[in-house]
């Protein structure tokens, strides 16, 4: 959310098409020149007149001041008060004005023009400032007129520049952002149009007033509506882990049962691959690949069980961020992203190993040998794809769903990605699940798509079976500079990452 707005006018606030295409018939009509069809002159909203004479008609500078005006001449009296409100306008200055907003227009349009019109449709109590371009043809370019509003604006304390957009329908109200350094909204409403904003490079695009109003409005909601409310949704969070958890264990000891009886009635290469036979064929226990097909399994089972849930959170959770991803993302930050992953990934599991955690704690070596007792590629599929998918369902997809809704996403990061670690229930797998977890979170915000979370549990769990599966620790990969590496990298590429866009 950012506090000062400027907003255009024509195209922006007011549909001006019939006022100003009129008083440009009106105008070259004067000059000799017969145009009957006012939709061949929709490019002269936006832009200074004069240019779009000279561009438009091949006019000299002494022509285009005539024609500019004999425009101003139908304008003021006819062509002013040929203009409408775009429906929902009203409605959204007052809820930014209510939410405490610092509202101005920044238009090419004369100040005299601009101040008439929105004191014609009684909008003008919600702007602090008002500026437009001067009748001797001055102050006509975008950039001086942004520059003018955030100086009326700010007065002697330095600009916020990130605190402000600027936005408009038109190409030159993004080139004017630009050049004072500050964030644009292109409205696909108005008349310059999606491809215009695309080309230009506008920081976001918004399709219609209702979707700007949301955009604008976004992190200004009520993160709590009554305590009854939130109790029913701390409830579906706990709901949901519990379900997750108990059709997980339900599911684990009935596929244990279903697999040792298969394995006692139908030996053969099958039950051979999933369980243990003594020396008279009697059955002994599972095999590594058994206990990890079978936990796979269980895993689908609870993510089944929490499904519904998900699925209506993460759609929510989608729309929301949809308006504060309108931008695509370039392609270079998931190059960014991917090498934070890696980074952090194996910085940290080689901080783990050089520091003598790992070789000091049962309960983690425990888990190794449980979840590794299998060959690489069933771990592969089993811990390394169906268990994150499963565990980012209910972690990122309901419980951080949930918590973004009525906590900041500071603290929903920090607090999931807490509970995430807590749910390995030992300290070395805890501690990484909790970092890694804030990562998984962090990216789920900053490129508003659940995938990313998965894919990098996915390559967090990868990359773990990996180097417990090879000897890259005796090629000496396991040293404290390849450690130091990796952790630089990833804090290099976040750096990168958060230099570009804060989600806080």
């Amino acid at each position: 959310m950012k506090q000062y707005l400027l907003f255009d006018l024509d195209g922006t606030l007011t549909d001006p098409k019939e006022g100003i295409t009129s008083s440009v018939q009106y105008a070259l009509k004067a000059m000799g020149i017969e145009e009957s069809d006012q939709d061949k002159l929709v490019p002269f909203i936006g832009p200074p007149l004069k240019d779009s004479f000279v561009e438009f008609y091949q006019m000299d500078e002494e022509q285009a001041e005539l024609a500019v005006k004999k425009y101003r001449e139908n304008f003021e009296t006819v062509g002013l008060y040929q203009n409408k409100l775009y429906a929902g306008i009203p409605q959204m200055l007052r809820s930014l004005k209510e939410k405490g907003m610092h509202l101005a227009v920044a238009s090419s349009k004369p100040t005299v023009f601009v101040e008439r019109i929105l004191e014609h449709f009684h909008i003008d109590r919600y702007f602090e400032v008002v500026v437009g371009s001067e009748l001797d043809g001055t102050r006509v370019k975008k950039d001086e007129v942004v520059e003018e509003t955030l100086r009326r604006l700010f007065g002697e304390k330095p600009v916020q520049k990130d605190q402000v957009y600027m936005i408009g329908d038109r190409k030159f109200d993004v080139e004017g952002a630009k050049a004072l350094g500050v964030e644009s909204v292109g409205v696909a409403y108005g008349y310059g149009g999606m491809e215009e904003l695309k080309a230009a490079k506008a920081d976001y695009i918004v399709r219609s007033v209702e979707e700007l109003h949301k955009f604008l409005l976004r992190g200004t909601e009520e993160r709590t509506s009554g305590r009854t409310v939130m109790l029913q949704r701390v409830w579906m969070m706990a709901y949901s882990f519990l379900m997750f958890i108990l059709v997980r264990n339900v599911a684990m000891y009935a596929l244990g049962l279903l697999f040792r009886y298969l394995g006692e009635n139908f030996p053969g290469p099958v039950t051979n691959f999933l369980v243990v036979r003594d020396a008279d064929g009697a059955l002994e226990s599972f095999t590594g690949n058994g206990a990890t097909v079978i936990t796979a399994l269980a895993f689908i089972g609870g993510a089944m069980a929490i499904w519904g849930n998900a699925k209506l959170l993460l759609t929510k959770t989608a729309e929301d961020m949809r308006l504060t991803h309108l931008k695509e993302e370039p392609a270079g930050n998931y190059l960014l992203i991917g090498g934070a992953v890696v980074g952090a990934v194996l910085g940290l599991n080689l901080l783990f190993d050089l520091t003598g955690f790992i070789s000091k704690s049962d309960a983690y070596q425990a888990v190794v040998k449980e979840q590794y007792a299998g060959a690489l590629p069933v771990v592969l599929i089993c811990y390394g794809i169906i268990t994150p998918i499963a565990e980012e369902l209910l972690f990122r997809g309901v419980i951080y769903g949930h918590m973004r809704r009525f906590l900041s996403i500071t603290t929903a990061i920090m607090l999931s990605s807490f509970l995430f670690g807590l749910y390995h229930m030992n300290l070395i797998q805890g501690t990484y699940g909790l970092l890694i977890g804030c990562l998984m979170a962090w990216s789920y915000e900053y490129f508003g798509s659940f995938k990313l979370p998965v894919l990098i549990h996915i390559a967090s769990n990868v990359l773990g079976s990996l180097l417990s599966y090879t000897a890259i620790a005796a090629s000496g990969f396991l040293s404290w500079p390849v450690c130091m590496l990796c952790m630089v990298i990833a804090l290099v590429c976040m750096l990168q990452l958060l230099r570009q866009k804060n989600v806080f």
